[in-house]
């Protein structure tokens, strides 16, 4: 399939700071691709170079079959990381405000229903919570019913129940054959979204796949976790004297390569060589571990990259209309 959304080789840096360092990628029509990262890996600057908000140095972007400043706008939704509507003005207001900006919007009242605002309606912006206001954000970016939707960080201060809306949106408009692309770092949010899921680390797109293929090459194994009361390097040991693959871990310690069944062998090994336990529990790999595995020293804070600058050549409100 074509892909509707191509970038090839993008490279930006602002000043020593390399932003993006020879990115490529493709997404499809109806694909919902999540860009997971570090802070500052990248990941907002590619938002932008994909938007056309800020021009990389290198490379090209393809935006339905054209470049990004040739695109119909009103086919964009773009949610920005930081987006600041005016004060004064009451979710209603803001929603009809956008929707003013297209020629065939969504009715404002369905969008708020949609965000889970309609009992909000006549608060004003700035005496809503954190996360009403990000979901008005979101209902501004929606408003023009977009082809393409950009969501960078899109469940930032928002409660579990918002988050919960905020996933079956997106999971109704990728039905409905809308492209999302979103940036994120809830690893399950990313995991349960994602036809295929990219990271970005100090600028470079190290792994790109679907969750399982990730899961599969970068994941790890399932494993047996085990904490004890004390004696983990003696109970590693006497495992270890019972053909187990074990280890110490920060919690207790982890049995590798069985299968649940062999769950019950474990506990009678540790039972026999009087060794206690305060919990066992068994754990599948998550894309959190491909996460740490790829990008785990810069988010340990082993690469500290800061902030992504804030580019002051273009603007895109979040419904796509270019100021």
């Amino acid at each position: 399939m074509t892909a509707l959304l191509s970038a090839d080789g993008l490279s930006k840096s602002y000043g020593d700071l390399v932003a993006l360092d020879d990115v490529s990628l493709s997404i499809r029509e109806g694909e919902v691709f999540a860009l997971i990262g570090p802070n500052g890996a990248g990941k907002t600057t590619l938002v932008r170079a994909l938007t056309g908000t800020t021009d990389p140095a290198s490379g090209s972007i393809s935006v339905f079959g054209a470049g990004p400043e040739e695109v119909d706008t009103g086919r964009l939704g773009v949610l920005p990381q930081d987006f600041s509507p005016p004060d004064r003005l009451t979710a209603r207001e803001l929603l009809r405000y956008y929707a003013g900006l297209y020629d065939d919007p969504l009715d404002p009242e369905d969008v708020l229903a949609t965000v889970g605002l309609s009992d909000s309606g006549e608060t004003w912006y700035e005496n809503l919570s954190g996360g009403q206001q990000r979901r008005v954000c979101l209902g501004s970016a929606l408003v023009n019913d977009p082809d393409l939707l950009f969501l960078d960080e899109p469940t930032t201060g928002i409660d579990p129940a918002g988050r919960r809306t905020v996933a079956e949106r997106v999971e109704t408009l990728a039905a409905g054959g809308t492209t999302v692309l979103l940036t994120t770092h809830d690893m399950a949010e990313a995991e349960a979204l994602a036809d295929r899921v990219g990271l970005l680390a100090d600028g470079e797109l190290v792994a790109v796949g679907t969750p399982t293929e990730l899961l599969a090459e970068h994941g790890g194994e399932s494993r047996l976790e085990i904490d004890l009361d004390d004696g983990e390097e003696a109970a590693v040991t006497a495992l270890e004297e019972h053909g187990f693959d074990a280890t110490t871990t920060r919690q207790g310690i982890a049995v590798h390569g069985i299968e649940p069944t062999e769950i019950g062998s474990v506990v009678d090994a540790l039972e026999r060589d009087e060794h206690d336990y305060t919990s066992l529990t068994w754990r599948e790999p998550t894309l959190e571990d491909v996460y740490m595995t790829l990008a785990g020293a810069e988010e340990q804070g082993f690469v500290d990259r800061g902030p992504a600058p804030t580019s002051p050549e273009r603007s895109v409100p979040a419904g796509g209309e270019r100021r």
